[in-house]
């Protein structure tokens, strides 16, 4: 059957429409009103959208989060007119996602009744306001509808997520005029009415076997401001009486069930991506993945495997894994030794049987793009293995996380996954994809409280045009491998869309990187500004007597006279990477780092004629080497080039990039926005319906040393301290000056803070953080914990998940109680509860 399809549209001169299933393209023509574009065609079936073309390229599209979708109207259709709304992305676009269709809102679909008339009228509407009891109904002033009367409205069917559709009987009702409403219907039978005027429609003339389908403008119902609590907790932190010394699979889903009895509706975790590399403790770095799709196999629940056959080796791996268990901290290596040996053992038991399963071959058809670079990655650095048991394993772990997805969906909780913003240079990735990376480059951070040499992550940075070209499939392809298992994700250093903070490959400090892309300075630029600039002696390190007087005996040794009192490194520690692999003592290490960084400008990395200024460039000996007046120059030029020169360009750039991430999936796209934020962050972020990040203590407005948690935006997640800073109970007594204003201006308490946390303080921290307007306030286990004096750790000290400033750091907090213990927690999970009832998150 060909359909008609129409929409209004005014295009601009040039501009053609064209709809699109992905599969076909057609064509559409203009009338002569110069806004209404319509074609006939049978090629266009199931989700479809409309583009914009100029030239022969799309140069604008709609919203793809949210589709059109065809829905069946009479069995004896012989003609179908489709008359289309234009879907820009609206302000509740996160109602669309599926933390809400799949999860808070989850609503059980319903088939759509086809009308039993000759002719159909079918009217589509999206109004994604419901609630996961509520249903759509039609109400007007016609007996088909009800006559206004709420009791005998027409139900309506969501044949999409958020859109619902109604066949009505069509036969006697061609030119009639109607005046009709939708209503909402609840699980206690009252009605909420739309707002506004009521809704008015003269329906078209039409002929036997006709459907006509009109989509709507959106139901106009208040927007119900749903708020959200949760936990947050990395899986190998997770602690059960069963588990081989790390969280697994299973573990993660008795977290989510301990969440859904408190009252939490969102689990968030850290990547669970495989990072096994050099097969020591060092892999333990969770952000350092060596495949975006793999998962990380200390993660399989050993519990939901089939037994080995051989009883002595059951009581050897039943011995082991106590003992690993039964240790305070992961051991990350003998965890994963001892897991990897007892899968390999169950793999030559149970391997061939596996193997033969549809579900994995179906498993492996669908993943072979990913699944076979990576085992070729896992068998060079480990130990010559199988390829076939690379997969078996990643099989395993496919169906567990699967079946903790679809539990977590079940109970109505959002599972929220983590996107390292980079992955190792020595990855499958890479390896396989080498023209989507840029590896004479290291991505990392400026320096921040944290931090304050910078951070380098070692990651190679990403090929940003290499990956324009081929319209993101790299990213298109890592997000929805992702959202198999996740309805919400945290797109860890979303600056990173905007520009990276890229470390040359010779410098071991974040001190020396610069931005990129960046508008880089030219000499004559600098000179504008006020500043007396030479390039030959504001790019190399400014070294003289008064430098190094108060350095470390024997630092002489190392920098030689080039004249005038100044001096210069010598061969073979000019950078700091030389410096690393020369030099043992790490004190000599630091100050000889110190002074390798002590410059004003660094060269442009693609181009040595272009500068950028040194980041915290003011606290070097070249900065106060200046006069006063060509100081005030350069904090002039400094100032505007972090903060104002790159505004518009960062913008333009976060919008060509964020959009294909975002909209590649339907999961809820949340943003770690630390750090040196651009003023236009906020901008692109709103634009893309992006959720931000809130944390009391890193407020967003300048000059503000506590943010006010009443002036968080609603589409936001509020947290008290992310996996990278101190917990609750660690910050309150790392600084006593600190604590005591929070205590006497946030708290608004008298007198002399209590030192250590008394569990009543961390109660009222966490009550603020609840009643703030953020939709999701997902707070750390750990701070949690912090509000129970029997429950918590009593070492406060223990439980720091990673500490930024220390590269090398082991990764391997975790609980001091067990999931169980947890969860027979009864006065404690009530109380939970109860705040979070209070607070209004449900």
């Amino acid at each position: 059957m060909k359909i008609k399809f129409r929409i209004d549209y005014i295009a601009s001169p040039g501009e053609e429409l064209a709809i699109t299933n992905n599969s076909v393209t057609v064509a559409m023509h203009c009338n002569k009103d110069g806004r209404t574009w319509e074609c006939i065609t049978d090629e266009v079936e199931g989700d479809y959208s409309y583009i914009v073309v100029r030239e022969g390229k799309t140069v604008r599209h709609e919203w793809r989060m949210a589709r059109h979708r065809l829905a069946a109207a009479q069995d004896t259709a012989t003609a179908c007119t489709v008359t289309d709304m234009w879907i820009d992305a609206p302000q509740d676009a996160f109602f669309y996602s599926q933390a809400f269709t799949h999860c808070v809102a989850r609503r059980q679909s319903v088939a759509v009744r086809p009308s039993n008339g000759s002719m159909t009228l079918q009217l589509k509407v999206r109004a994604p306001q419901l609630t996961a009891d509520q249903r759509l109904a039609l109400v007007g002033n016609v007996p088909q509808l009800g006559n206004w009367t709420a009791l005998k409205s027409v139900p309506m069917y969501e044949h999409q997520p958020c859109e619902w559709v109604v066949n009505l009987d069509a036969d006697t009702m061609p030119g009639w005029f109607l005046e009709y409403k939708f209503i909402i219907i609840g699980s206690d039978g009252k009605p909420v009415w739309e707002n506004g005027n009521n809704r008015c429609l003269t329906v078209p003339p039409m002929r036997e076997g006709e459907t006509v389908s009109m989509e709507l403008v959106a139901a106009r119902f208040p927007v119900n401001p749903v708020r959200l609590a949760g936990v947050v907790v990395p899986v190998f932190s997770l602690r059960s009486e069963g588990s081989w010394g790390v969280g697994d699979m299973g573990d993660l889903q008795t977290m989510i069930t301990w969440a859904h009895s408190t009252g939490m509706h969102a689990v968030q975790i850290l990547p669970v991506n495989d990072t096994t590399c050099t097969g020591t403790w060092q892999d333990s770095y969770p952000y350092n993945s060596v495949s975006v799709h793999a998962l990380h196999p200390q993660y399989i629940d050993m519990r939901q495997l089939p037994k080995l056959k051989d009883a002595n080796r059951r009581r050897h791996y039943s011995r082991l894994r106590k003992r690993l268990n039964d240790k305070t901290m992961v051991d990350y290596e003998a965890v994963n030794a001892a897991k990897r040996a007892y899968l390999d053992e169950l793999y030559a038991q149970e391997g061939d049987r596996i193997l033969a399963m549809a579900e994995f071959r179906k498993f492996l058809n669908d993943n072979r793009d990913w699944l076979e670079p990576y085992a070729q990655f896992a068998v060079r650095h480990n130990g010559g293995k199988d390829a076939t048991g690379v997969y078996y394993i990643q099989y395993l772990l496919h169906c567990q996380l699967q079946d903790v997805h679809n539990h977590a969906r079940s109970l109505g909780v959002i599972l929220k996954g983590d996107i390292p913003i980079g992955v190792s240079r020595v990855s499958a990735d890479v390896a396989s994809q080498p023209q989507y990376f840029n590896l004479n480059g290291q991505a990392g951070a400026p320096p921040d409280a944290f931090a304050v040499e910078g951070q380098n992550w070692g990651f190679p940075t990403y090929n940003w045009e290499a990956m324009k070209t081929d319209g993101y499939k790299w990213w298109k392809r890592r997000l929805e491998h992702m959202s198999q298992y996740f309805d919400a994700y945290r797109i860890d250093h979303v600056l990173g869309f905007f520009r990276i903070w890229e470390v040359p490959g010779d410098a071991v400090q974040g001190l020396l990187g610069q931005f990129s892309p960046a508008l880089a300075l030219t000499a004559d630029e600098i000179t504008r500004w006020g500043l007396e600039f030479d390039a030959r002696s504001m790019t190399v390190p400014h070294i003289t007597d008064e430098t190094i007087k108060d350095m470390p005996d024997g630092i002489r040794d190392y920098p030689t006279s080039v004249g005038k009192g100044q001096y210069a490194l010598k061969e073979g520690y000019r950078t700091q990477v030389q410096i690393k692999e020369a030099v043992a003592d790490d004190e000599m290490r630091q100050a000889l780092y110190a002074l390798a960084a002590d410059v004003l400008f660094l060269r442009d990395h693609h181009d040595p004629d272009l500068f950028h200024p040194r980041v915290s460039a003011r606290e070097t000996s070249a900065y106060k080497a200046l006069g006063t007046e060509q100081q005030t120059a350069f904090d002039r030029l400094s100032d505007d080039y972090f903060y104002r020169r790159n505004e518009e360009y960062w913008r333009g750039v976060a919008m060509e990039r964020l959009p294909r991430v975002v909209e590649a999936t339907g999961m809820l796209a949340c943003a770690e926005d630390l750090g040196m934020v651009p003023a236009c962050v906020q901008q692109v972020m709103d634009a893309l319906g992006i959720l931000t990040l809130e944390i009391q203590t890193m407020p967003k407005a300048p000059y503000v040393r506590f943010a006010n948690l009443n002036t968080n935006p609603y589409r936001s997640v509020a947290t008290i301290f992310t996996h990278d800073m101190p917990t609750l109970r660690q910050w309150w007594d790392e600084d006593r000056e600190r604590a005591q204003a929070y205590y006497n201006t946030v708290l608004w308490r008298d007198g002399k803070a209590i030192h250590p946390m008394a569990a009543e303080l961390a109660a009222s921290v966490v009550a603020q953080h609840l009643n703030s307007p953020s939709m999701l306030c997902l707070l750390s286990l750990q701070d949690w914990l912090a509000t129970d004096d029997t429950l918590r750790n009593p070492d406060a000290n223990a439980e720091r998940i990673n500490i930024p400033a220390n590269p090398r750091h082991y990764w391997r907090w975790r609980m001091h109680i067990t999931l169980e213990q947890l969860q027979s927690a009864t006065g404690f999970n009530e109380r939970l509860a109860a705040m979070i009832s209070t607070s209004g998150r449900k």
